[in-house]
């Protein structure tokens, strides 16, 4: 299993965390573990009678072009800065034009599949928004938006600290979050009891089968002398036990809901077993690849349709399987991406780096069915240095209002270090 807690999306900039920062701050998180067992009896949570939701984190990496996500077919400056790839208004007889949300804002076809949730209340966008920083640079804008913080500072993630500041959701989970990749995203960073899971169906000691307990066990003796990865190896061991016990590959989703067939619909769809098992997770993160589209962008066909479609069948299997399996009430999504892109078109049909973006929140406590932002403008004097989306609303904001309304923690400054959140009512 790879440890690189950043893959290379692409971009020759991304870089790596070592190996050792992964071991330091996995093996802090789990020296949280009471009487680490081998293999442990799973005792399974009992969180029925909890009002503190599960997040799901999703990370759009490379610059997820939020003016094509979610666009504003009611400013003229929209249609003016993008001949080719603007898409046509909801009045337009083209095939492909948005749907309406708002008489200002519009899907495009790729996205209109989240409509009927839009509708019921419990999917908003919040556009003009994200990191304040300048950056164009994707490592350092995921870096400081995963951090939760612009420049030096913190090494562990805003969700990592969460999870450290806020008591299990049930004490006996030996699982508190899942990164459903090859090696923990730093937005998870520094969580106890928490881990990269890349495959949930095959998650654990490879080899023969006849030998595996005593491997297990060997793995066990090389560390009873290193009390950090001591406790480290004993979580691990136990999660592949808990994750054992569930049937990933039979899971059935409720409500006939069809998760799309590609490695985002796989982690979503292994996302809603573990929270309909009830095992004590309480955050998932997962990353979806590929949005810096800098040329043949595709926003109808092509290479961000299909990236949108993805998206949006998941996020609408998702919730479908909650809602049906009663879950929805306890769900809490959030989709992010590092930056927007200019509001100009380049001479190769696509965009580059950017600056204001869209973020996505589903969840049954969400206040839906809105596009909520103060909108800046798309006339070129009205832009951030004359050519990008400016930034009305810090995503600090919605995430701070997420993590003390639905996620149950008052820490929010601990959280947030150096931020104080201002509420936008985006959840009940």
């Amino acid at each position: 299993m790879s440890l690189d807690p950043i893959q290379a999306y692409g971009c020759s900039e991304y870089r790596a965390l070592s190996r050792r920062s992964f071991l330091k701050s996995s093996a802090a998180a789990a020296l949280i573990v009471t009487s680490p067992s081998w293999l442990p009896r799973v005792a399974y949570a009992d969180s029925g009678g909890s009002d503190r939701d599960i997040v799901v984190s999703i990370y759009l990496r490379g610059g997820a072009d939020g003016l094509t996500l979610c666009a504003p077919h009611g400013d003229d400056d929209y249609y003016a800065h993008r001949p080719q790839l603007a898409i046509p208004p909801p009045d337009s007889s083209d095939p492909n034009r948005l749907t309406d949300l708002d008489g200002f804002f519009g899907l495009p076809p790729a996205m209109a599949p989240l409509l009927p949730v839009y509708q019921a209340g419990h999917l908003a966008f919040v556009h003009a928004c994200g990191l304040t920083s300048t950056t164009r640079s994707h490592f350092d804008a995921q870096r400081f938006m995963e951090v939760g913080q612009v420049g030096a500072g913190a090494s562990d993630g805003w969700l990592g600290r969460h999870l450290a500041t806020v008591s299990p959701l049930d004490g006996a989970s030996v699982l508190r979050g899942v990164t459903f990749d090859t090696a923990m995203a730093l937005t998870m960073v520094g969580a106890p009891l928490s881990l990269p899971v890349n495959d949930p169906e095959s998650f654990g000691i490879l080899g023969t089968s006849s030998t595996r307990d005593d491997r297990a066990g060997r793995i066990g003796q090389m560390y009873d002398h290193d009390d950090v990865l001591n406790v480290v190896a004993d979580n691990t061991m136990a999660t592949i036990a808990l994750l054992e016990t569930i049937d990933f590959a039979g899971y059935t989703p409720a409500g006939g809901a069809s998760y799309p067939p590609s490695q985002f619909g796989d982690a979503l769809r292994a996302t809603a077993a573990l929270i309909r098992a009830n095992v004590g997770v309480e955050a998932v993160h997962v990353n979806k690849n590929g949005w810096d589209t800098h040329a043949s962008q595709g926003v109808v066909t092509g290479t961000m349709a299909g990236l949108m479609d993805d998206l949006a069948l998941g996020l609408l299997a998702l919730h479908a399987d909650m809602e049906a399996s009663g879950h929805l009430g306890r769900l809490i999504v959030v989709v992010l991406t590092e930056f927007g892109r200019v509001v100009a078109e380049n001479g190769s049909l696509g965009t580059d780096h950017g600056h204001g973006g869209a973020m996505i929140v589903m969840g049954g406590g969400v206040v839906g069915g809105q596009v909520m932002r103060t909108w800046p403008g798309l006339a070129t004097e009205q832009l951030f240095a004359q050519r990008d989306l400016a930034i009305t609303l810090d995503y600090r904001d919605i995430l701070a209002e997420i993590v003390d309304k639905r996620l149950g923690n008052p820490n929010v400054g601990s959280v947030f270090p150096n931020y104080t959140a201002t509420y936008r009512g985006i959840v009940v």
